[in-house]
């Protein structure tokens, strides 16, 4: 087997089958997803696959020949013009050269090519990911988000990534939600509501499956209660994007703190302020009912004490990403809690910053010392901070793109 999937991850015997995308309720076909196959092989589990490619260095390689087995299986299809067009690909690899493959081009001139990010290592290097998504934005892509539900760092990152599809894993559809899917669908639904986001439910194989993707607001559908891989149950019309209510980020991968809280109004507070307020901010974070990601940067000057750093240390124990960006020594946060140092000259160093994004909870406190004579006074009483703290969702994304554009 391990010969097998050697052979499938140099691209051999490498296929796409494609599965029907309907609209709902009307389940009217109006796309395809691409989906790997290698029946040559004795079709070994694509999991098996992607996973075997990662630990070996060849993902990138494997990723570029199953977005060209795609593009390529449609053009060679003849779909119907203007039909969506899923294809799969990797959170952190190069992001595709539709220039380099003219098949990339055709079925990006022919139908509305749109990448699906899978769910695999969303977190494990959010640099490459938020570049991979801004690259492909700006070569005019559209963005959907694979298996939202099966792990929870598809849900923080659903601002971060704005897709324009949001594809609820088959686990939200085929069984009736306890407390933690309850909290899963929730968030979807807020995100939803704040976007216009497209809702798309997966593995729908019986009508109850179908009553709760309508229920969840899905408006298009993927399973075999509407045909199975390769089978085409009715004549396909093409895809028309509803209008979001909320713009995609721009196409630069990153933002400044400035732009995030520019028109926000400027509080002048004491330390002890601060730091009771960033205590309350980090509260919100620790009971969140779908835990957040939690970003902080500390200024070269601040020295944290050990209430605030086990403070973070308990939110990491819940949430898929908890990070600290500074210059001191960033060790003593425990296992879970990513430090990042950065350089003397960072910008964001001029800060201190706490940031928590969540599907439903959005906190950001953004303070600069003011300069005085007692700026590096060890009496907190005489030290006073330009603070700017907000709720606003939109405003704590783009000030969390800079932070984590620099997390490899």
């Amino acid at each position: 087997m391990t010969d097998f999937i050697d052979q499938a991850i140099a691209g051999n015997g490498l296929v796409a089958a494609f599965q029907q995308v309907v609209e709902l309720p009307s389940e009217t076909v109006v796309g395809y997803e691409a989906l790997a196959r290698w029946p040559s092989l004795d079709n070994p589990s694509p999991i098996d696959i992607f996973d075997r490619a990662a630990k070996t260095g060849r993902l990138d390689r494997l990723d570029e020949l199953c977005i060209r087995a795609a593009t390529q299986g449609a053009v060679q299809r003849k779909f119907t013009p203007g039909v969506l067009l899923l294809v799969n690909c990797e959170p952190a690899t190069p992001a595709v050269d539709p220039t380099a493959d003219a098949d990339v081009m055709r079925a990006a001139g022919a139908f509305r090519l749109t990448f699906e990010i899978t769910e695999r290592g969303l977190l494990t290097n959010p640099r490459a990911l938020l570049r991979k998504v801004a690259a492909l934005r700006a070569l005019g892509f559209a963005i959907a988000l694979d298996d939202i539900g099966s792990h929870p760092d598809s849900l923080v990152l659903l601002d971060v990534v704005a897709p324009d599809i949001l594809k609820l894993d088959m686990g939200l559809v085929q069984r009736q939600p306890d407390r933690m899917h309850a909290r899963t669908v929730a968030g979807i639904i807020a995100h939803h509501e704040r976007t216009g986001a497209v809702i798309c439910a997966e593995g729908i194989e019986t009508a109850d499956h179908l009553e709760q993707a309508l229920a969840y607001g899905a408006t298009l559908g993927q399973g075999n209660w509407f045909g199975a891989p390769g089978e085409v149950t009715s004549t396909p019309k093409p895809f028309d994007w509803p209008a979001r209510r909320t713009p995609c980020p721009p196409a630069a991968h990153h933002s400044t703190m400035d732009l995030a809280i520019a028109g926000l109004p400027t509080r002048t507070v004491r330390k002890q302020t601060l730091t009771a307020l960033s205590h309350h901010i980090g509260g919100i974070a620790a009971t969140a009912q779908n835990a957040p990601i939690v970003l902080a940067t500390l200024h070269p000057d601040e020295h944290l004490d050990l209430h605030t750093e086990q403070m973070y240390s308990a939110i990491a124990e819940r949430s898929p990403l908890v990070a600290v960006f500074g210059r001191n020594s960033l060790s003593g946060f425990g296992p879970r809690v990513r430090g990042v140092t950065l350089h003397r000259d960072d910008p964001l160093l001029r800060e201190s910053t706490l940031l928590v994004l969540g599907p439903e909870t959005a906190c950001g406190l953004i303070a600069r010392e003011r300069p005085s004579p007692a700026v590096h006074s060890v009496d907190a009483e005489k030290r006073r901070y330009d603070m700017v703290i907000t709720y606003d969702h939109q405003r704590v994304t783009a000030a969390a793109r800079p932070l984590l554009d620099r997390l490899v």
